[in-house]
C-alpha cells in the first residue's frame, strides 16, 4: 500500500512538472541558466505590470468620461509636467531592466577559467564534438529510427531529440565550448543549459555552461540549415566527477583502440560491412536507403554513373564534394580514410550496382595527397 501510495504521488509529481514545463521555461540546470530564467521572470512582472496598469487608466477613462455620462470631446495641449513624468518614468524602468540584462550578458560572454575546452562542428545535419584537452572526438548522430519518423512504428518518448552519441560533460566544471560549423550556419541550443550560440563556417565562435547536477540535458540546432533541420538533435549528458573519469578513461582506450592501420589491406566483405553503417549515418536523408536518391534534389546512386564508373572521379567527389550540385558535401574534412574507402565499396556493390570493386583507404590516401599537391 505505501509503495503504491508513493507510486502515484512520483506519478503527480511528473503530471504537474509536466504540466509546468508546457506553459514555462524548462528548470535550468546551471547558473546561466537561472540567470536568464530569473531575468525572463522579472521582465514578465514588470511588463505585465505595466500592461494592466495602462490597460486600467484606459479603462477608467473610457468608462468615467463616456459621452453617455454626459460627457464632451474637449480640446487640450500639451502638459510639460505630465510629458517630463512619462518621459522620466520608463527612463528609470529601461536602467532597471538594463542592468541586470547587461551583468548576464557579460555573464555569458566570460569564457575565462574553463577547465574543459571541446570544439563543437556543425554539420548537415550532424554535430561533431572534439575533446582538445584529451586529443579525442565523435560525431553525433540522430539516433530516431526511420519507422519512427515515417510513421510505421509509434514514435518514442523522446521523438527527434535523441541521438546514438551525447555529449559528455562533468557536473561542477567550468566546460568551454568552441563552435563552428562546416557547411552553413547552424545554432547550438540546450535551453536548461542555458546556452544558444551560431555556429558559422569559417568562424570560431564560443560559449560555456556549468552544470550543477547530474542528468540528461536536450536541445536541438535552432537555426534553418536545410532540408534536414528537425533532425539535428543535441544530447548533453553530465556525470559526475567520479563517472566523468570513467566515461573518459573507456573513451581513449577506445580511441586507442579503433584507430585504423594505414596500412592494412581489407576485404570487400568487411568493407562493405563498415561502408553500410557509414552510409547509413551521412547519406540517408540525401540518397535514401534504397540509393534512389530524391528526384530534382539528390541523384540516385542505384545505377549512377559515378557509382558504376571509374573509381577516381567517385573518389574525387566524395572527397571534395561536386560542383555540379553544391548540395553535395566535401566528406574529406569528416571521415577517415577507411571510412570514406568503405562507403565507396559500399555504394560500388549495394543495391543494383555490381561492380565487385573495393576501394583501399590507401588509395583515399593517395587522393588527399593528389588534391593536396
Amino acid at each position: 500500500m505505501l509503495g503504491s501510495t508513493a507510486a502515484s504521488s512520483l506519478f503527480a509529481s511528473t503530471a504537474i512538472q509536466a504540466q509546468v514545463a508546457a506553459i514555462n521555461l524548462q528548470a535550468p540546470a546551471t547558473s546561466l541558466a537561472r540567470l536568464e530564467y530569473d531575468l525572463h521572470s522579472m521582465l514578465l512582472l514588470v511588463t505585465g505590470g505595466i500592461f494592466l496598469l495602462v490597460l486600467a487608466v484606459m479603462l477608467y477613462a473610457i468608462v468615467r468620461h463616456r459621452k453617455s455620462a454626459g460627457h464632451a470631446a474637449k480640446l487640450f495641449h500639451e502638459n510639460t509636467t505630465v510629458e517630463i513624468i512619462w518621459t522620466i518614468i520608463p527612463l528609470l524602468i529601461l536602467l532597471l531592466i538594463a542592468w541586470p540584462a547587461t551583468q548576464a550578458v557579460l555573464n555569458q560572454k566570460s569564457t575565462r577559467g574553463e577547465e574543459l575546452t571541446i570544439k563543437i562542428t556543425g554539420y548537415q545535419w550532424k554535430w561533431r564534438y572534439d575533446y582538445l584537452d584529451d586529443n579525442f572526438g565523435f560525431m553525433s548522430h540522430l539516433a530516431t529510427p526511420a519507422a519512427a519518423i515515417a510513421g510505421t512504428v509509434a514514435k518514442p518518448v523522446n521523438y527527434l531529440l535523441e541521438v546514438d552519441e551525447p555529449l559528455v560533460v562533468p557536473t561542477g566544471r567550468k566546460v568551454r565550448l568552441l563552435l563552428t560549423a562546416n557547411d552553413v550556419i547552424h545554432s547550438w541550443w540546450v535551453p536548461q543549459l542555458g546556452i544558444k550560440q551560431d555556429a558559422i563556417p569559417g568562424f570560431l565562435r564560443d560559449a560555456w555552461f556549468m552544470v550543477d547536477r547530474p542528468g540528461i540535458y536536450r536541445g536541438q540546432c535552432s537555426e534553418l540549415c536545410g532540408k534536414d533541420h528537425g533532425f539535428m538533435p543535441i544530447v548533453v549528458d553530465a556525470r559526475s566527477p567520479e563517472d566523468y573519469e570513467h566515461w573518459r578513461a573507456a573513451r581513449l582506450k577506445q580511441a586507442a583502440a579503433s584507430a585504423d592501420d594505414p596500412a592494412r589491406v581489407w576485404t570487400l566483405a568487411a568493407l562493405r560491412e563498415r561502408g553500410e553503417k557509414v552510409y547509413g549515418q551521412n547519406c540517408i536523408p540525401c540518397h535514401q536507403a534504397n540509393g534512389k536518391g530524391i528526384p530534382g534534389s539528390f541523384p540516385a546512386l542505384d545505377g549512377s554513373p559515378v557509382v558504376n564508373g571509374d573509381k577516381a572521379g567517385h573518389i574525387n567527389i566524395v572527397l571534395n564534394g561536386s560542383q555540379k550540385n553544391p548540395a553535395m558535401q566535401a566528406w574529406g574534412k569528416q571521415l577517415s580514410d577507411t571510412d570514406i574507402a568503405a562507403v565507396i565499396s559500399y555504394e560500388r556493390n549495394a543495391w543494383g550496382n555490381h561492380t565487385g570493386q573495393l576501394v583501399q583507404p590507401a588509395e583515399i590516401r593517395a587522393a588527399r595527397t593528389g588534391a593536396a599537391s
